[in-house]
């Protein structure tokens, strides 16, 4: 099992839009956690989801770059989305293993 952390850096003012709208699209998907700072850098949100592998990863990563973000995302929540990167300076990804 692996967890697929994104973590942004959104523009002042942005942050609780970025994790609203993060929500917003993955609301349906038990397998992502949208989360924002309470102590350390500010202007953080984290999204995280568990994957059984990276090829798992990498269908969703797909997905998501054919415009396939699921069956509950309308129409104005993707064109929504589609603008995500003007919410945010920077990001990063980190992917770690859980150890049973």
């Amino acid at each position: 099992m692996l967890i697929v952390r994104e973590k942004f850096t959104a523009k002042p003012g942005q942050a609780s839009k970025l994790a609203s709208l993060f929500k917003k699209v993955f609301s349906a998907d038990s397998r992502v956690r949208v989360m924002t700072d309470m102590i350390g850098d500010y202007n953080t949100v984290v999204m995280e989801m568990s994957v059984k592998n990276l090829a798992e990863y990498e269908e969703e990563m797909n997905r998501y770059k054919s415009g396939d973000m699921g069956p509950n995302v309308d129409a104005a929540t993707k064109e929504e989305m589609s603008n995500y990167t003007e919410m945010y300076i920077t990001g990063g990804r980190e992917i770690y293993e859980i150890i049973d």
